[in-house]
């Protein structure tokens, strides 16, 4: 395995003014940007990484920097090199530009870029040599172009990268098979990390372990955008059973939490203890109502209200059992689940299709019910599949990207849908595990579903 930890940079003097930076060299770290940083390297010091690399713009060269020094203990002689295709995108016609200046004088090219950023053309070059071209599209390939020839120059190997909000984006879309259409769909706040995890190559095997997590600065959440007008739910797999330690399928059988479950929960409830929750839904299984029912002991006077459409995945005749047990009565099915999910029909259970139809229109009767109500914050209790299926919905996947997703016991991901339905929801972040008090890696029990 690979890993690879994606990290943005620090906050920018440009990122304060709420300018453009695009490629500009113009903007430098600020005091924040740069304590943010030592944070980071604070955060990073347990694991030893074999390369780091760095856009060369100042901004993030200077975080790798600081990043480096608090790891110079820990990971040898390893020092940051840049790669140019790791630059930002390339917005050339509004760079330094204030965003409101941008929507005064491109309003139709604002509206694009806000709807639909792959469709977004911007002209380069001057006089006959003028062209066209696709800002969005154009980071992409480069992306893929980076992960070609870094992936293939590191395998087995752990590896740090310090960009932009654009270029962290298209780093985590193209490997996780994400379109351009959903640039705006991850969010990376200066200094949030982010992991994954890669099998060999571009193309094959690959899981988001985590996204965007801002814990080691003191945010707990990312927070909402000034234009938010719709809802935000807080994601949350249930805590750990013994059948989970076990590696035991559990299923549709309704397991309850172990004792280190309950400590999980109670950790997630201490985490989001000053978060506003203003409603509440549960998988109607023991395990997720537990764990809500501990974390929602911190918000008092919250109606918890129970769906079957969130329950986990029904695995029917390997439900109890062990994956040797399963691998011995139906040879090789366990390999296809793990490589070709969507093509299994567990027997005498579900597919992945039927879990999310009932899923997906649980979670939008979610969301809509809040939009009608105009409630801002809900807690969501799931379980393992249905949270990753769930995870393919929100980012244009389909079933088959199943396992592109990490969902640990006790994890917390954070989805945000600040234009309503008809907008793109926004992931802000993904299996967030610190508050059990890991570090950035996620120590979970692996567990089976």
């Amino acid at each position: 395995m690979t890993r690879v930890i994606i990290v943005r940079h620090g906050q920018s003097t440009y990122n304060t003014e709420k300018r453009i930076q695009g490629r500009s060299d113009a903007s430098t770290l600020t005091d924040k940007g740069s304590n943010d940083a030592i944070q980071v390297g604070k955060a990073l010091r347990n694991i030893k990484f074999d390369a780091i690399y760095s856009s060369p713009l100042q901004r993030a060269k200077h975080t790798a920097d600081i990043i480096h020094r608090e790891l110079l203990t820990y990971s040898g002689e390893v020092v940051p090199q840049t790669s140019d295709l790791l630059l930002e995108i390339d917005l050339c016609a509004w760079v330094g530009m204030l965003t409101t200046e941008v929507k005064q004088k491109f309003p139709e090219d604002y509206r694009v870029w806000h709807e639909s950023p792959h469709q977004l053309q911007m002209q380069v070059g001057t006089g006959d040599s003028t062209k066209e071209f696709f800002p969005v599209l154009a980071l992409y390939e480069q992306a893929k172009q980076f992960w070609q020839e870094v992936l293939s120059r590191h395998q087995g190997e752990t590896i740090l990268i310090v960009g932009h909000n654009g270029i962290n984006r298209a780093l985590i879309g193209t490997a996780l098979s994400i379109s351009a259409a959903r640039y705006h769909s991850l969010q990376q706040s200066n200094c949030g990390i982010s992991v994954l995890n890669f099998a060999g190559g571009l193309g094959e095997s690959v899981q988001l372990e985590s996204m965007n997590q801002t814990q080691h600065m003191g945010e707990v959440l990312p927070s909402l955008r000034p234009d938010h007008q719709g809802v935000r739910l807080l994601l949350v797999r249930h805590g750990e059973t013994e059948w989970n330690r076990q590696t035991r399928f559990q299923g549709q059988i309704d397991v309850p939490l172990n004792d280190n479950g309950r400590r999980q929960a109670a950790l997630c409830g201490e985490f989001l203890k000053d978060v506003a929750i203003d409603f509440a839904v549960s998988s109607s299984m023991l395990r997720p109502q537990e764990t809500a029912e501990i974390i929602l002991q911190h918000h008092q006077g919250i109606n918890l209200e129970l769906l079957d459409g969130l329950r986990e995945i029904s695995h029917g005749l390997w439900e109890g059992k062990l994956e040797k047990e399963i691998e011995t009565e139906f040879p090789g099915e366990l390999h296809r689940w793990r490589t070709v999910p969507d093509e299994v029909q567990m027997p005498e259970g579900e597919n992945l299709q039927q879990v999310w139809e009932r899923a997906v229109a649980a979670w939008d009767s979610i969301v809509q019910d809040a939009l009608s109500k105009q409630v801002k914050t809900g807690l969501v209790v799931a379980h393992d599949a249905t949270n990753k299926t769930l995870l393919c919905h929100i980012l244009g996947l389909s079933a088959k990207q199943f396992w592109h997703f990490r969902q640990g016991n006790g994890a917390v991901s954070v989805i945000d849908y600040p234009w309503g339905l008809n907008g793109s929801p926004v992931l802000q972040t993904m299996n967030i595990t610190s508050h059990f008090g890991g570090g950035v890696l996620d120590k979970t029990a692996a567990g089976a579903l």
